[in-house]
């Protein structure tokens, strides 16, 4: 695990007030999804509770840094996750499946664009929030200065979650 991001992660929780307990800062998990290009794709993430019913974690990007695109399938007889990001700090640049917004705020990253195909925008500051809904394609992109989102879902299955790019490797 790199020292830098490590550290970064931790100077932006700081900056938003959320205190971690040394457990949940030694949890913190950092993954660059396979890809190799962490600043660019990845994500850092403290998941606080996961069980049969319900999971709660904190969603930490770098300044600029994508999620890329993935749907959460159903399992089994389960519907896929369902998950409300609430925005601690920064910016986020949420993309959901649904009309595409004329004048997009970011883009996906270089050489990427045909991984990236849910097009409509939601720009969530802190304190604003969206519910994805379950099996509905999304990614994700933090502004300048980075951003931090709570995330409340249905039980979250990572190994079961369909990237559109191949390539990824998320457990």
């Amino acid at each position: 695990m790199s020292e830098d991001i490590k550290s970064r992660v931790f100077s932006l929780l700081n900056k938003a007030n959320i205190v971690l307990t040394e457990t949940e800062a030694g949890q913190l998990e950092i993954t660059d999804m396979g890809l190799g290009q962490i600043e660019v794709e990845g994500l850092q993430l403290v998941t606080y509770i996961n069980n049969e019913s319900y999971c709660a974690k904190e969603l930490i990007l770098l300044p600029n840094q994508t999620c890329p695109e993935h749907l959460h399938p159903p399992i089994g007889e389960k519907p896929g996750k369902k998950e409300t990001f609430r925005c601690r700090m920064g910016t986020v640049y949420l993309y959901v499946e649904g009309e595409e917004t004329a004048s997009p705020s970011t883009s996906p990253p270089k050489g990427k664009e045909k991984y990236y195909t849910a097009k409509k925008e939601i720009t969530l500051n802190p304190g604003e929030q969206f519910t994805i809904l379950p099996g509905v394609k999304h990614w994700f992109k933090a502004g300048e200065e980075g951003a931090i989102v709570s995330e409340f879902s249905t039980t979250s299955r990572d190994e079961y979650d369909i990237f559109t790019d191949p390539s990824i490797k998320r457990v």
